[in-house]
């Protein structure tokens, strides 16, 4: 099927099907494009529409994004996770904010900055901008493998170089805004990972999958690779107050710039630890193991439920580790496993009206 009947179908399918309703299409510009997109990664539709309302109530331009602490944006983001999206959404709103609240108007220029990549600069500028530039998320390398049957994982290199000259060349002139819309949306809602709808796919006549056998099959899986395995002991620790200790962790990382628990290899340091600040454990009790998958390892958890004898006659413990009343936490930027760890053992003072 020639690139121009397919646009044609396509739009056509979009104009009668295609959504039209999600808050990130309503008074579009390049920043709401942009925050949607950053929050769209790793994450499903329905998982990030409230999340982009609350994050635009709070921070409805990049000036106003630019200007707010860290802190604030990781709270607003807390519970989406992949918090390197976030940092670099911060950091990027400063570099924007310094440029007069312009944003960049090419690719390059926009895939210099901090956690946009070519795709993501692809569809802030053709949505938000009326360019012609071709995307290639994870829904738009699924519908373009398979209509040209391109074989292999679209994450290797020469897979992905296959599938970007396949979308330059099927990208329009004209209306490219709707078009890149109603790829993402095809596969999203037709041309789905499993179960795809293809009975009723606007372009199902000229996909070479159908016409191979070959849908269930294609894109290509990731080579599987069995992940490690990490332990570490989370220290729930209240005073008699029932104020409860966190750590800030390290700006960069896993959950890096968040607020988090005392955290140990060892299941006996942390006695040291409390030794070493002159904390007397009135009693402590080891929870369940718990997980928690990152995309590289996974987290194998054991709360460690402590309590202090003594009282602590000050409620800092340093610039990285504040001791919080449990209604004070609510408003702070958590690791979603420890978020769900402090609601379950501290119901009665902590609950977070966003879960």
């Amino acid at each position: 099927m020639p690139p121009e009947q397919f646009q044609k179908k396509l739009l056509i399918w979009f104009d009668h099907h295609g959504r039209k309703d999600l808050p990130w299409q309503q008074n579009i510009n390049p920043y709401r494009v942009w925050v949607s997109e950053i929050m769209l990664q790793q994450t499903q539709v329905v998982s990030v529409i409230a999340y982009f309302n609350r994050f635009l109530a709070r921070f409805p331009t990049v000036q106003s994004l630019a200007t707010a602490e860290l802190d604030e944006v990781l709270q607003q983001w807390s519970g989406l996770g992949y918090y390197a999206r976030a940092r670099n959404l911060h950091k990027s709103a400063q570099i924007v904010a310094d440029n007069a609240g312009v944003f960049p108007q090419t690719v390059e220029e926009l895939s210099a900055l901090p956690g946009i990549g070519r795709s993501t600069a692809g569809a802030i500028l053709s949505i938000a901008c009326g360019q012609s530039q071709p995307i290639l998320d994870g829904n738009v390398k699924r519908v373009l493998a398979r209509f040209h049957a391109v074989h292999g994982w679209p994450g290797d290199n020469k897979v992905a170089a296959q599938l970007w000259q396949i979308s330059q060349r099927y990208t329009p002139a004209q209306r490219t805004g709707d078009y890149t819309q109603a790829m993402m949306d095809l596969g999203a809602t037709l041309c789905t990972r499993s179960k795809p709808l293809c009975e009723i796919c606007p372009v199902a006549d000229g996909c070479q999958a159908r016409q191979q056998g070959l849908v269930k099959q294609l894109p290509g899986s990731k080579p599987r690779k069995d992940l490690p395995v990490k332990q570490l002991y989370f220290l729930l620790l209240s005073d008699n107050e029932n104020r409860i200790l966190l750590e800030k962790r390290p700006p960069t990382g896993i959950w890096g710039g968040l607020w988090s628990l005392p955290e140990f290899t060892d299941p006996k340091a942390w006695q040291d630890w409390s030794l070493q600040r002159n904390y007397h454990i009135k009693g402590s009790q080891n929870l369940p193991t718990q997980r928690h998958s990152f995309s590289h390892y996974h987290l194998d958890y054991i709360p460690l439920l402590a309590k202090l004898e003594n009282p602590i006659n000050n409620v800092m413990e340093g610039e990285r580790a504040v001791w919080y009343k449990t209604a004070e936490i609510k408003s702070l930027g958590l690791p979603a496993p420890i978020k769900r760890l402090l609601k379950q053992h501290f119901t009665e003072d902590y609950n977070d009206e966003n879960d």
